[in-house]
Order: C-alpha cells, then structure tokens, then sequence
C-alpha cells in the first residue's frame, strides 16, 4: 500500500524509544485500528515485531475484517494479528484481556460531525466507558485514550500554545461541539476511573495530525490537500486558511503514543504536538503543492461540509509535558509532508 519509505520512517520515530522493552511480549488492543492513526500504530508494532523480535500480540478492532485485510493486506495473516470485531457505540464483548489498550475509535472529520454528531458523542463517551470497566474488571493494563487540541476550546490569547491546564470555550448548543464535548467527556471518565477505581489510564491531547494513512472518508482539508495532490491535481482550499494550527505527521504522533503508554502517568493529559510544526492551514496547503508541482487554488465549500468546520482560529498546542517524558519528533512540517507524498507516490 505503501512505499519502503514508510516503514523506514516509522522505524526511524519510533524503532529507539526510551522504555520500549515495556511492550515485548505485551497484548495490545487498538480500536480504530483502520484510521489514520490506529492503523499507523498497527504498522509500527508490526515492524517491531519484524525487525526488533518483539512478540506483541496485536488485537486490532474494527467494524469490517474485510476492510482490516484490505488495510494490512499479508500482515493480517500474521500470527501475531488478530482482528476484533467491533462497535464503539455497542456493548463491549472481549474473550481476552489486554496489557495496553488504546482508544483511536472515532470519526474526527468535518462531514461525520456534520452528518452524525450523535455517533460521534456515542463513540466517545460510551465507547471510553465500556473499555474502562473492561479494565476495571481485568484489574491490570493501561489504557491511553486519543483525545484532541479541540478540547480547549477558542483562546487566541496564548501565544505559546495551550498547555494541559488551559481552557477555552466551546459553544455546547451546537451539534459541532459533538467532538470536542465529546473527548471532554471521555476525558473526564478515564480521569474518574484512575482516581476512583485506580484504573491506569492517561490521555493524549493530539494537534492536527497528518500522513499517508488517511482513510478514504476522512473529509478534513490536509486530507483533501494530499488527494489533490497525489492525483496532480490544483490543491482546492475552501477557506482564507488563516487559522493557525500545530501539525505532527503521524509516524511522530505514534511515537508519541507509544511513549505514553510506557511511561505516561495514570489520571494525566499530554499535548502531542510539534513546537516545529506551527503553520497557517494556507502556508500547510501551499507547502503540499510546492512538493507535488502543483497549484494552490480558492473556492467556496458546500453547506454541509461547511457545517463541520471549526470556528478555532488559533490551536497550538505547548508540548512541553510530553517532552518531558524523553520524546521529541523527528519530522518538521516539509519534511513530515515530504515523507507523506513519497510513501503514496511510488
């Protein structure tokens, strides 16, 4: 699916962990296990276990075994693979207990919270409770929840970036709000379940994450960018594109999780973010099109995908609590991009 330099670039971020060792022999469960990340951690751990003998045993969860064979084609005939199947919005049936369990399980694109933000809220708040009391019943594993920046709201007035402790506001009456309402509630369960009933669980605050694994319906603008620019085609951008984000490109924000899950602490959020990485959504696209030979070109989006954009203008996150755990990203912005067009375009 991919080019060789894929997996040289998931090996480079992630093949020298501090505390990776944690993981051999380990049982790991990954809920949204075809998504842009969820399927990016798979491929890591499948590489681990090729080049580094680790021995994990890989549960990947999903809606589709047909979809997760087309995701990872042989690897899905590993031994070492199993395919779960799975519903974050139905009740929990496992006939297994896990040592690490990470929960990716969610639309995060424009269209879905447009189209279904009750979904989108069932994924987030009953789909985290259900693997919570899975652990409380097992007694042991850490669980690590993907969250994201949106959580803190509209706050333009920090210029380093918000850290863990910082908020924003959100507008709570509109069905937009099913994201980042959403992670807050799920946030606030894995904080409840560490402190109530000592449930090892930590969450990862994510920025606009992006790379060569996003899915065919993710409608987010870096993902329609990248189509474009595979296919030759003029980069389309549906807005001025000032808003200001932080970006990390996704063999970097798997390193990052992986860190969390080894040595992140039990009822804490970590920003997951590069400090090199903070670009307008315009200077982002027309990064993009200066790789592929493109164009950059303006027009007006549709209603409906208009109705799943973000009012955020300004969302950077400070990483400095995730740094000090020993990780740093390898990738800045035209790099991170540069490896995504190359592990397409091959």
């Amino acid at each position: 699916m991919f080019s060789d330099n894929y997996a040289r670039s998931l090996m480079a971020a992630c093949g020298e962990l501090p505390g990776l060792e944690a993981l051999k022999g380990a049982k790991v469960l990954i809920t949204g296990a075809t998504g842009l990340i969820g399927s990016c951690l798979v491929d890591a751990l499948l590489l681990l276990n090729a080049a580094r003998g680790m021995a994990i045993e890989i549960h990947a969860a999903g809606r589709s075994e047909p979809g997760m064979r087309a995701r990872f084609g042989a690897s899905a005939d590993d031994p070492r693979f199993h395919y779960v199947p799975y519903d974050a919005t139905k009740p929990l049936a496992l006939d297994f207990e896990a040592d690490y369990v990470v929960h990716a399980a969610t639309s995060a694109h424009p269209l879905a919270y447009a189209t279904d933000p009750v979904g989108i809220l069932q994924a987030n708040v009953v789909g985290t409770m259900n693997l919570l009391e899975a652990l409380r019943g097992w007694g042991h594993g850490r669980f690590l929840l993907l969250s994201t920046g949106e959580i803190y709201g509209e706050n333009p007035t920090l210029p380093e970036g918000f850290s863990e402790a910082d908020t924003g506001t959100i507008d709570t009456m509109k069905p937009r709000a099913c994201y980042p309402e959403g992670k807050r509630a799920a946030e606030t369960l894995c904080a409840s379940y560490a402190a109530q009933y000592g449930v090892n669980a930590r969450v990862a605050r994510l920025c606009h994450v992006y790379g060569p694994t996003f899915t065919p319906s993710n409608s987010r603008a870096d993902a329609q960018f990248l189509r474009n620019a595979l296919n030759g085609q003029d980069i389309v951008m549906k807005s001025a594109g000032n808003q200001v984000r932080s970006w990390c490109y996704v063999a970097d924000a798997v390193s990052a999780l992986m860190t969390l899950l080894v040595r992140g602490e039990a009822g804490q959020a970590y920003n997951v973010a590069n400090r090199h990485a903070v670009a307008s959504i315009r200077q982002y696209a027309q990064t993009l099109a200066d790789i592929a030979g493109v164009k950059l070109v303006f027009e007006l989006p549709p209603e409906l995908e208009k109705a799943g954009y973000t009012k955020i203008s300004r969302a950077v996150l400070n990483p400095t609590k995730l740094e000090g755990l020993g990780w740093k990203p390898r990738y800045g912005l035209r790099e991170g991009l540069e490896e995504s067009y190359r592990a397409c375009k091959y």
